[in-house]
């Protein structure tokens, strides 16, 4: 028998997380008027700094983030950044699908034709998703400052 990894079906991915927590960072940081740089980032969450990078300019090409080029360049948050909301931040990296498959993998999944674990999976997923749409980058920063969530191990 093989074992196949579902790929988000329902939980946001590593690199998710990584941008989620990437993107807090630098919006604590950015109210101190300086850029901070990838290495800086990637050693204070201690995450691989190629892959970070990677991901904090994806963020950067669809709006979420700003960076600058050159010696004393680097990623800052603005207030445009500070007011999207954490889904947004998702369907860059993850995209949306995995709030609409079935978490057991099956195509016909529905209300309709459900898998044994249907309903209690959509009341997870749609909170999840309420919630990452509720809450803005602004009020994760807020709880980061006043060390209510923490975004490195």
């Amino acid at each position: 028998m093989k074992i196949q990894k579902f790929k988000n079906t329902f939980m946001l991915s590593k690199t998710c997380g990584y941008a989620i927590r990437g993107i807090l960072y630098v919006a604590s940081k950015s109210d101190e008027n300086k850029n901070i740089g990838i290495k800086e980032i990637a050693e204070a969450l201690e995450v691989p700094q190629h892959f970070l990078g990677k991901i904090m300019q994806d963020l950067v090409r669809n709006g979420l983030l700003h960076s600058i080029k050159g010696p004393n360049g680097g990623f800052f948050a603005d207030a445009d950044t500070l007011n999207h909301p954490i889904i947004e931040v998702v369907k860059v990296v993850d995209g949306l699908s995995a709030f609409q498959k079935c978490a057991l993998g099956l195509a016909h999944c529905s209300g309709q034709n459900p898998c044994p674990l249907h309903y209690q999976i959509k009341d997870f997923r749609d909170a999840l998703y309420k919630t990452l749409c509720e809450r803005k980058i602004s009020d994760l920063k807020d709880d980061l400052l006043l060390g209510k969530i923490v975004v490195k191990n």
